[in-house]
Order: C-alpha cells, then sequence, then structure tokens
C-alpha cells in the first residue's frame, strides 16, 4: 500500500532469498521459449511470402530475449539492495541510452545527443520529483525504476520528433524566418510558428493514446498488474498514474529540447545557423 490521500495498492511478487529467484527463473521459461511458435510462424510465413524477413525475425527475437533476460537479473539484484545511488545510476543509464536515441533522430542538429539528453533528463526528472513529493510512489527500486523507463522512453519518442520536425520546419521556411530576424524579431518569435507545429505533431499521438486509453486496449501497465493478480480496478488506478504522468514528462521533455535546440539553430547574431540548415 502507498501513502497519499487518494492510496494505491499495488500487487508484489515475494522475493526469494539467496539464488532462488534464478532457480524459479529458470522453471518458468518454459512459456516464454513456448510463446516462439508465434514467432516462428511468422518466419514460416515470411519465407512462403518472399518477404526476406526470416533472418531479422530471428535476430530480433534473439536480441530481444538476451535484452529482458539481462535487464531482468539486473533489475532482481538493484532490487535486492536497498540502496537509492543504484536507482539514480539506473535512471542516468535510461536517460543516456534515450539522449543518444532521440539525438541519431536529428542528426543535423550539432549536439543533438546532448540535446535531447538534457531535454529527457529535465522532462522526467521534474515529473518524478512532483510524484515522489505527492506520495504517488515511494522512492524505491520496485516503483522509481518501471516508472521511469515508462517516462523515458516516451519522452525519448516525443524529443526526436520535436527536434527533427522543428529543424526541418526551419529550413523549408528559412526566409520567413529570415525576414522576421531581419525585422527585429527574437529567435523565439522568429520560430514561433515552427515550434508550436513540431510540438502538436510530436505530443498529438501521446495525448490521443490518453483519449482511447482501454477502448480500443488496455495498456501494458493495467494488462501487467490483472494477469498478475490485481484487481480491475486496482489496475485502472495505476494505469491513470502512468498517463498523467507520460503526459507531463513528454511535454516537458519536448519544450526544454526546443529551447535548448536555439543555440545550435542561431549564431550570436541572431541569424540561422548555415551549417545547420544547409544539409
Amino acid at each position: 500500500m502507498m501513502p497519499g490521500n487518494h492510496t494505491i495498492h499495488y500487487h508484489e511478487a515475494e522475493e526469494g532469498g539467496g539464488l532462488g529467484w534464478m532457480v524459479e527463473f529458470l522453471r518458468s521459461m518454459g512459456k516464454p521459449v513456448a510463446a516462439t511458435a508465434v514467432v516462428l510462424l511468422a518466419v514460416v510465413l515470411s519465407y512462403l511470402q518472399k518477404l526476406s524477413l526470416e533472418g531479422e525475425m530471428l535476430y530480433a527475437m534473439f536480441r530481444a530475449f538476451l535484452q529482458l533476460s539481462v535487464i531482468g537479473f539486473v533489475l532482481q539484484f538493484i532490487f535486492n539492495q536497498h540502496n537509492a545511488g543504484w536507482i539514480l545510476l539506473a535512471y542516468l543509464f535510461m536517460v543516456t541510452v534515450a539522449g543518444y536515441t532521440a539525438g541519431q533522430r536529428a542528426k543535423q542538429i550539432p549536439r543533438g545527443k546532448y540535446v535531447a539528453g538534457a531535454s529527457i533528463l529535465a522532462g522526467t526528472s521534474i515529473t518524478m520529483l512532483l510524484l515522489v513529493l505527492m506520495r504517488v510512489f515511494p522512492f524505491t527500486p520496485r516503483y522509481i525504476i518501471p516508472v521511469a523507463g515508462m517516462m523515458v522512453g516516451n519522452s525519448m519518442t516525443v524529443t526526436g520528433v520535436t527536434m527533427k520536425r522543428l529543424r526541418d520546419d526551419i529550413q523549408v521556411q528559412m526566409n520567413l524566418v529570415e525576414t522576421a530576424l531581419a525585422l527585429g524579431a527574437t529567435p523565439r518569435q522568429a520560430t514561433h510558428q515552427q515550434v508550436k507545429r513540431a510540438l502538436v505533431i510530436a505530443l498529438s499521438p501521446v495525448v490521443d493514446n490518453a483519449k482511447t486509453v482501454g477502448l480500443i486496449s488496455l495498456p501494458g501497465a493495467m494488462t501487467g498488474m490483472i494477469m498478475g493478480g490485481a484487481s480491475p480496478l486496482e489496475a485502472i488506478q495505476l494505469q491513470i498514474v502512468v498517463m498523467n504522468m507520460l503526459i507531463g514528462a513528454s511535454t516537458i521533455s519536448s519544450i526544454m529540447s526546443t529551447y535548448f535546440c536555439w543555440p545550435t539553430f542561431f549564431t550570436k547574431a541572431y541569424q540561422l545557423e548555415p551549417k545547420v540548415f544547409s544539409q
């Protein structure tokens, strides 16, 4: 049970001592292995249709299995430590990988990986701090790491789209932006429409997902709790919290990315940087 005015109950599995969890993990791998039959069916269909995706499908399945297995052992280790340092280390690792991935989407932006990383860090840390201060989640690895992972993942996608779209729109409308700058507009004023368009496009999927949650499909967090034995009423409480925090973190991250991009878009004389928009 978590503290707060509106208490939320969460289902937790009991932890075994010593290496018991590893033995239990190996015993429970029967179902995941059996589920590979679905992938094998997809491989056969790809071969029959001559899609040439068989190798990629098998590689993707193997990589997903390996990555999830490794992260499962890592999380089990961190959960058993009860140390705030491991929480911060795992969080910073996720932000670093997310910043690199989002920066790859906007390769034309100088120091794009750092811009994306700083934006994601700002959005997710502010949101996480508010949730902890309001006692929605306790500051423990079992809660913070999964929650941070969801926020970082969504912020990564939104930030990458915002940065790329903003740069591309400014490039297409360089004449309008340069005219506004020549008339005395600040970079913010000259690119207001481009910033607005980039943010709307990037955030629309997150907002649309919140509008249709539960009507089209049951989200991952809610599904996981129900399959883990929690009641649907408990599951929807958690999912409401998740949707709220995803919108908050994504919005902050995407807006921050537009501010962090400006030093790379403009010279000190408030002119568009030719190196950024000549590619």
